[in-house]
């Protein structure tokens, strides 16, 4: 398992953009599970939306990569470096997530060559999918 502050060593996001709590299992080039646990104080709830608060898709998507980014970045020649998006593929999502809700984000990483690779990623609310795509990354400086 991984805490904040490990996840921290391996991505360089941040709060508010840090989008997972913890990291349960990994292995580096392979995959990661992590979680997001989802409160009424995430900032976006403010306008995404006023009365029924649900969190953007996007940031569902977003969540799902940094999860991918921690089985990347944690492989001994990627360390210190960033995994950008490269593009987004087979993108669905099923379900709503709400305030309250822990996410479990799963990205399997299918294909690398060299700094580039896809991730197959799904993530879930009380074992129902609610999203899940086809990630490209790409390592960078």
């Amino acid at each position: 398992m991984l805490t904040i502050k490990e996840i921290q060593e391996i991505i360089p996001h941040r709060h508010p953009f840090l989008l997972i709590d913890y990291v349960e299992d990994y292995k580096p080039g392979e995959y990661a599970v992590g979680y997001k646990c989802v409160t009424y104080r995430e900032d976006f709830f403010k306008g995404h939306f006023p009365g029924q608060p649900v969190m953007p898709g996007v940031l569902i998507i977003e969540a799902l990569a940094q999860v991918g980014a921690v089985a990347i970045l944690s492989q001994e020649e990627f360390k210190g470096k960033t995994a950008f998006f490269g593009g987004i593929k087979n993108c669905r999502f099923r379900g709503m997530v709400k305030p309250g809700d822990k996410l479990k984000l799963e990205t399997n990483i299918v294909a690398q060559k060299g700094p580039v690779g896809i991730g197959k990623a799904k993530a879930y609310v009380d074992d129902k999918l609610v999203a899940n795509a086809e990630l490209t990354f790409m390592v960078g400086e």
